[in-house]
């Protein structure tokens, strides 16, 4: 059995995440936290006695628990300092959390050698979400010129998403940096033609109702092509979270996408 701490348990993503650990054969759930409720005794399904829960995971509780990896969804402030804690405890951060600058990633590098304990990081969890970026790289090789539109829900906080990043950093791979547009265009109102990565565009789009979608536009003489991938619900994720988990339990690296677990 995999004992897998929880923080962020009361958020949106954390909930549906221990609804499918607790489905699993091979996982246990071990402890959970969440800020907002400490103290509290979370509900768990199918007859299981409620989890008291933590404000953040700390260290000495992550080591009695005997947690080997530490799922979480909270932010990137939290997630930074959640997975310090973890890894002092001896077990591998899964981070979904999305925003992390790269002071924290350096850090959290630094921490995964001297520890010698893994660190894994997903800028996406679905599936087909992979898929979408991989598909891009092979695509750039032939069309170079491209936009990135994503569009969330409202209240997600970082801006670019980290899959639209990450698509570009795929993208960048197959093709040169080409500044694209007419040569001199101006802007009649700031960003109307969204963040500039090495010459793409990336655009976001925040409206409630939303859940995760992203399209990628290539365009040629006469043609185009479009790759998109649209994400309906937070079961969406389920799966690469399940297989993260397993792949993570003992991992030493730090790694950084689901890709690097799939065969």
């Amino acid at each position: 059995m995999i004992k897998v701490y929880m923080a962020g348990a009361c958020g949106q993503m954390g909930r549906v995440v221990i609804e499918t650990l607790l489905r699993q054969a091979d996982m246990e759930l071990a402890g959970a936290a969440d800020v907002l409720g400490e103290g509290r005794e979370l509900p768990l399904p199918a007859g299981r006695p409620p989890l008291r829960l933590a404000s953040r995971p700390e260290r000495e509780t992550l080591r009695t628990l005997g947690a080997e990896v530490m799922v979480d969804f909270t932010g990137p402030e939290a997630a930074s300092r959640n997975a310090a804690e973890a890894l002092h405890a001896g077990a591998v951060p899964v981070i979904g959390s999305t925003g992390l600058d790269e002071d924290a990633m350096t850090e959290l590098r630094r921490l995964s050698r001297e520890k010698g304990i893994g660190v894994f990081i997903a800028p996406n969890f679905a599936l087909g979400a992979i898929l979408m970026m991989k598909f891009a790289e092979q695509a750039a090789a032939y069309f170079p010129d491209v936009e990135i539109i994503e569009m969330h829900h409202d209240r997600k906080l970082d801006a670019p998403s980290g899959t639209a990043l990450r698509t570009a950093e795929w993208i960048a791979r197959a093709r040169s940096p080409k500044r694209q547009g007419r040569a001199g265009e101006s802007e009649k109102l700031p960003g109307a033609r969204g963040g500039d990565f090495e010459g793409m565009r990336i655009h976001a789009v925040r409206l409630p109702g939303l859940e995760a979608h992203q399209t990628v536009i290539f365009a040629g003489a006469g043609q185009s092509l479009t790759i998109r991938h649209d994400a309906y619900s937070r079961e969406t994720y389920m799966p690469g979270v399940m297989l993260a988990v397993r792949k993570s339990r003992g991992l030493k690296d730090f790694v950084v996408g689901l890709e690097n677990f799939l065969d």
